[in-house]
This record gives C-alpha cells, sequence and structure tokens, in this order.
C-alpha cells in the first residue's frame, strides 16, 4: 500500500477534512460525538497545531484520503501528579493518532509517530508523553511497541494510562 505523511496545511478545506476525519474516529473508537470539554483542540487546529513553532499535526493520505492523523505539541496539562516533571520546554505531548480501521496494522501509526518524533528531536525536546486507555484493545501494545514506559495508571472511568519516551 501507498500512502504518504504530511504535515497539515493552514488551509480551511484541508483543516474542516481533518475534523472530520477525527470526530469519525472517535465516534467509532469511544462513541461519542463532538464534546468540546475534551475536543477543543480539534476545534482550534491552527491555534493548537499549526501556528506555534513547537507544534504540528500530521495526515496521512491515501489518495486525497485522510487514513491517519497524530499531533504534537508542548506538554500543556496540569496533572497535580506530574507537577514540576513535564514543562512545556522539556516535554512534548501526543495527541490524536488514529488511523482509520480499514488501514490499521499496514504500519501508518508507526510510521506517524516516528514522524512525531523527529519533529520532536529537531524541536530539542527530551522527552514525549501522552496518555491512553486501556480499554481501547491495541493502545497498551501498541505504545510499549514503540518504547514509551508507564508511569502512572488511574483508577478511573477512563481507564488512564500515562506514558513517557525520553528522546535524547
Amino acid at each position: 500500500m501507498e500512502y504518504i505523511i504530511r504535515e497539515i496545511q493552514n488551509n480551511s478545506k484541508e483543516i474542516e477534512n481533518v475534523k472530520k476525519f477525527l470526530y469519525t474516529q472517535i465516534k467509532n473508537e469511544y462513541g461519542i460525538g463532538p464534546t468540546f470539554k475534551y475536543h477543543y483542540d480539534i476545534e482550534n487546529l491552527v491555534k493548537y497545531y499549526i501556528l506555534p513553532e513547537k507544534n504540528n499535526f500530521y495526515i496521512s493520505l491515501d489518495g486525497n484520503r485522510i487514513i491517519g492523523t497524530g499531533g504534537i505539541r508542548a506538554y500543556d496539562l496540569n496533572f497535580d501528579f506530574f507537577k514540576d516533571q513535564y514543562t512545556k520546554e522539556n516535554t512534548a505531548s501526543i495527541w490524536r493518532l488514529m488511523v482509520d480501521k480499514n488501514y490499521r496494522r499496514c504500519g501508518i501509526a508507526h510510521k506517524l509517530v516516528s514522524t512525531i518524533e523527529e519533529f520532536a528531536k529537531d524541536s530539542k525536546y527530551s522527552q514525549i508523553y501522552l496518555h491512553t486507555h486501556r480499554y481501547l484493545e491495541s493502545g497498551l501494545p501498541f505504545w510499549k511497541s514503540c518504547g514509551y514506559k508507564i508511569t502512572l495508571e488511574e483508577d478511573d472511568y477512563d481507564e488512564t494510562t500515562h506514558m513517557i519516551k525520553e528522546i535524547i
């Protein structure tokens, strides 16, 4: 299969197509529709991923069809248990890594992560944070296969697992 990975363009049509792809994936995986509380970055892709110099958003394309996405941005969460451990200067965070179910197990997610990690290194981050959910069938095994280590498993309704990878 041939596909390409590239940065999202600051183009309203492409941004709308990315939003549609993301919301379709979220509906399929989580069973919910757009919820600003959780999806504020999707509604503001330009603000969160395109304009900041140390942030980026990638799409994978099969022809003109979006088949995967992944974003990286400076760490901007405020979890008390990571206070003073992660900063926006030294830590990037991965967001919105999603691949269309018809294109899974083809290496697209690994290639997106590799592209994101290269961007993080070039942007002088020393580590990458992410969180996933234990109820997602391939979430933890995938991230572990990419070299991410569990830092905390919460006993919350979302079965949240926090992970980190040193990239220096």
